[in-house]
C-alpha cells in the first residue's frame, strides 16, 4: 500500500463514511471512492461492506486497520518533527512541563526570565511522566520539566529540588494540634484517590499498601474512597468542596489551597525529585540552560518555605 491508500484507508475506516473522510482530508467524495476501489483491487480483499447504507469494515480490514494505524501514527509524528524543527529557533523555547509544576511556579519563572530576556517567545505544553521522552523525541519541547522521569539512555536528566507529598483536607477536618499527619490517620476519612501512573502515583500506591497492611494486623480497615480522578487538581477541586481528603504534590496544594483547605505535612515524609529533562544528542542552549538554573532557585525557594495546616 502506498502513502495515500494508507491515509484514505484510515479516513474512512476511522471516520465511518466516504463523505467524512472526504472532509477530513479536505478531497472530494469520487476521490476517495477511486483510492478505496483501486486499493480493494490492489490488494484482492474487500476492505468495506455497504449494510443499510453504511459501511462496514471487513475482517480483513479490521485486521490491515492495526496495522496501518501504527504507520499512519509514525508518519504523523514525522510530519511534526518537521514542523517542530522548521518553527524552532534560538530565541523560542518549548518547554513541555506536568500540570501542577504549570499553576504557579512555571509562570513566575517565565515571568522573572522575561524582564532580562524580553525577545525570547515560548511554547508550552502539559505533559505527563509518559509523554516525556517522546514530547522531547517528536521535538514538541526542547525541555521537559516533571517528577522523576524514566530513565532512558537518550534522556539528561538534571534534579533541580527534592518535594513532598501532603494532606490536603476541608478546613476543620483536623484538630489544630495536628501539625501532621500519616497516611494511616486517613483511613477514617472520607478520601479522593488519584489514579495517576508515575513515580508520585506509586508513592502514594506504596504508602496506601503499607498503611492498610499496618491496619489489618490488628483489625479489617479500608481506605474510605469516595471518588477517584487522574489529576491532582480535580482532587483538589473536591477537597475545597468538603467532598473529602487528598494527597497531593505540594505545589498543586499551594496553587489551589484557600480558606477553605487545610494543607498538612505528611509524616513521615513522602518525598520525590523534580527534574529538567533534555535529549542526550540535543544539548540544551544557552537561554535553555539559563530557564533551567532560574527553574531551580524558583523550585527550592517554594519547598523551603514550611506547609502548615
Amino acid at each position: 500500500m502506498r502513502l495515500r491508500q494508507i491515509e484514505v484507508f484510515h479516513a474512512v475506516y476511522a471516520n465511518g463514511s466516504i463523505s467524512a473522510a472526504a472532509r477530513a482530508l479536505h478531497v472530494s467524495q469520487p476521490a476517495v471512492s477511486k483510492v478505496l476501489r483501486h486499493t480493494e483491487s490492489q490488494l484482492g480483499i474487500p476492505l468495506f461492506d455497504l449494510v443499510r447504507g453504511r459501511l462496514v469494515p471487513t475482517d480483513e480490514a479490521h485486521a490491515l486497520f492495526r496495522e496501518v494505524d501504527e504507520v499512519f501514527h509514525r508518519v504523523t509524528s514525522l510530519q511534526l518533527t518537521a514542523n517542530n524543527l522548521r518553527n524552532s529557533g534560538a530565541g523560542h523555547l518549548r518547554i513541555g512541563i506536568v500540570p501542577s509544576l504549570g499553576f504557579e511556579v512555571l509562570p513566575q519563572v517565565i515571568a522573572d526570565f522575561r524582564v532580562k530576556n524580553p525577545e525570547v517567545t515560548f511554547d508550552i505544553k502539559t505533559i505527563h511522566h509518559s509523554d516525556v521522552l517522546r514530547s522531547l523525541y517528536e521535538r514538541e519541547c526542547d525541555i521537559a520539566f516533571g517528577y522523576d522521569p524514566p530513565v532512558h539512555p537518550r534522556l539528561t536528566l538534571r534534579k533541580l529540588a527534592a518535594a513532598k507529598l501532603v494532606v490536603i483536607a476541608p478546613t476543620g477536618t483536623f484538630d489544630k494540634g495536628h501539625t501532621s499527619v500519616s497516611v494511616a490517620d486517613i483511613r477514617t476519612r472520607d478520601l479522593i484517590g488519584v489514579s495517576s501512573s508515575g513515580p508520585i502515583g506509586d508513592i502514594v500506591a506504596a504508602a496506601h499498601a503499607h498503611a492498610h497492611a499496618y491496619a489489618n494486623a490488628n483489625a479489617q480497615v479500608d481506605f474510605r474512597e469516595v471518588a477517584s480522578v487522574d489529576t491532582y487538581y480535580i482532587a483538589a477541586s473536591l477537597v475545597r468542596k468538603g467532598l473529602g481528603v487528598a494527597i497531593v504534590d505540594e505545589f498543586t496544594a499551594r496553587a489551589t489551597a484557600n480558606r477553605l483547605v487545610d494543607v498538612i505535612p505528611l509524616a513521615p515524609a513522602l518525598e520525590f525529585g523534580v527534574h529538567a529533562a533534555w535529549l542526550e544528542d540535543r544539548p540544551l542552549s544557552k537561554l535553555a540552560a539559563r530557564l533551567v538554573d532560574l527553574m531551580k532557585s524558583a523550585l527550592r525557594a517554594e519547598v523551603q518555605v514550611p506547609i502548615r495546616a
